[in-house]
């Protein structure tokens, strides 16, 4: 087959993107968070066959494990000969262009598509343009299509006693956008397959296409040669600007003009050039003044439910699952450690919720490292359960961000790289102590996004793997708050000495 509906979306992103595809498929870079959002739209896409009642799926795999397309397309020629009512996967080919059509139902005087997206946002421009290509190649192929839809999720959907299929799902009309768009379709085609006979990879700058409308799978190949750092590391600016500054030129941090920047990347540009670090100690002394024995040093992980699992949650909510606790009892009292880990099967909230009640007492000082998440879930926690409520609230009012004293701007070394995440913090800070690097962790577990999507699997595991499985969540999560350790030890050593 030519081409497919996702070639063609892709293709409208980025010609390059799409010749990589096609030859250099091994350069694509898929990171955790792609893989989730892949994974969030197969569980949706399957959810929603059931959406008009009873369907036909035409999905039909060969032995490889790959979709036999031949089949497919027999398949639906079949279905429609019979006057099917809603087939799902309906495939077609017209000139070796493909496309299958998540639902297609029958309607009296034709047929409508119905586009199935994971998302709780309807960009009806982007997703015009790959319905309109659908809509192109079945009216090529002969079928009459009288109304085009997209299918997304409601994301005031919540949860009762039972899933409602119904109201899960919204339904909105796209005609007008897909009218829009199928008029280049053919030209668009046209241009695809001269491309994809191209032997030579096309020539692009980077641009705003590379992380619009979505990140792309190849932008470490596409700036492999940028230096480092460059424009692209600088401190919360957004990419649409930095790629102007790289149109012009200022690449390079020596090349960049600094007089239009904000204090802070200033001070990153300077850092960087001048290879020293920044550190603010009475900043420091002022944010460690407002913390006091004993300490509790928090974390939580969550997972993100694309249909949610338990009642009164609603889709793509984060559930807290699991945290790790240290604690500091005084200054000269040993490092305690506790921990919870849910089950994969059952709503972790509550016990998660009691056991924290219990390991945190009330009014005494908690660190998490950007608190506005461990903040969150303990206001919906205490949403959801109201006989916990005050003690949870109480644990919320009284968290400090060790956060801050970065991300103002106190301590700042060329090593963090315009980014103030504790995994780069880290590392910047201690180097040397591989104990501390999440990249030595054992097991599959090395960031959040992993965590959020190995602990749905667990329940369907071997007992073997369950084991392996909650061992590296725990060692995980374990290190998040032991580095929250190491950071505030950090800023004490440096605050110790004198300006």
């Amino acid at each position: 087959m030519g081409i497919s509906k996702s070639k063609y979306t892709l293709y409208r992103q980025c010609e390059k993107a799409l010749w990589l595809r096609q030859y250099h498929s091994e350069l694509a870079v898929i990171d955790p968070t792609m893989q989730a959002r892949f994974i969030a739209g197969n569980q949706v896409g399957d959810l929603a066959t059931g959406l008009f009642g009873d369907y036909i799926d035409v999905s039909t795999y060969k032995s490889d494990g790959k979709l036999d397309l031949s089949a497919m397309i027999a398949k639906t020629q079949n279905c429609l000969e019979k006057n099917v009512n809603v087939i799902c996967e309906a495939s077609f080919s017209y000139d070796e262009n493909y496309c299958a059509v998540d639902i297609l139902k029958k309607e009296k005087a034709g047929y409508a598509i119905y586009e199935v997206k994971s998302s709780t946002d309807a960009d009806k421009e982007v997703y015009a343009q790959d319905v309109a290509y659908q809509k192109w190649l079945l009216t090529k192929c002969g079928v009459n299509i009288i109304g085009t839809y997209l299918v997304c999720i409601n994301s005031d959907y919540v949860l009762g006693d039972s899933f409602n299929l119904q109201e899960f799902f919204l339904i909105e009309d796209i005609s007008g956008n897909v009218e829009k768009e199928i008029v280049r379709v053919e030209n668009d085609v046209k241009s695809i397959n001269q491309l994809l006979k191209e032997e030579s990879e096309p020539v692009k700058a980077l641009n705003v296409c590379c992380h619009k409308p979505y990140d792309c799978a190849y932008w470490k190949y596409c700036s492999k040669s940028l230096p480092i750092p460059s424009v692209f590391d600088l401190y919360r600016m957004n990419f649409s600007k930095k790629i102007k500054l790289y149109s012009e030129g200022q690449t390079a941090f020596e090349a960049i003009n600094t007089s239009k920047l904000t204090d802070k990347q200033q001070m990153q540009v300077a850092c960087t050039l001048n290879s020293e670090a920044y550190i603010n100690r009475n900043g420091i002394r002022q944010f460690l003044a407002t913390l006091s024995y004993p300490l509790y040093f928090l974390d939580f992980e969550t997972e993100q439910p694309v249909i949610p699992k338990y009642k009164g949650t609603h889709p793509y909510q984060q559930i807290p699952f699991q945290y790790s606790l240290h604690i500091k009892e005084s200054k000269r009292a040993p490092l305690q450690h506790k921990e919870f880990l849910g089950d994969s099967i059952n709503d972790p909230r509550r016990a998660l919720a009691e056991q924290l009640c219990r390991d945190i007492p009330m009014d005494v000082c908690v660190l998490a490292y950007n608190k506005v998440f461990e903040c969150t879930r303990l206001r919906e926690m205490a949403e959801a359960f109201p006989d916990l409520s005050v003690h949870l609230l109480n644990i919320r009012d009284n968290i400090k961000d060790l956060l801050d004293p970065f991300q103002h701007g106190d301590y700042y070394l060329p090593s963090m790289g315009g980014s103030f995440s504790i995994k780069v913090v880290l590392p910047a800070l201690f180097p040397d102590e591989p104990e501390l690097d999440y990249h030595n962790l054992d097991g599959d577990v090395h960031n959040g996004t992993q965590a959020m999507n190995i602990y749905p699997e667990i329940a369907s595991m071997s007992t073997d793997d369950q084991m392996r499985a909650r061992r590296s969540l725990l060692e995980y999560c374990k290190l998040d708050t032991l580095a929250m350790v190491k950071l505030w030890e950090k800023l004490i050593k440096e605050s110790t000495k004198i300006n």
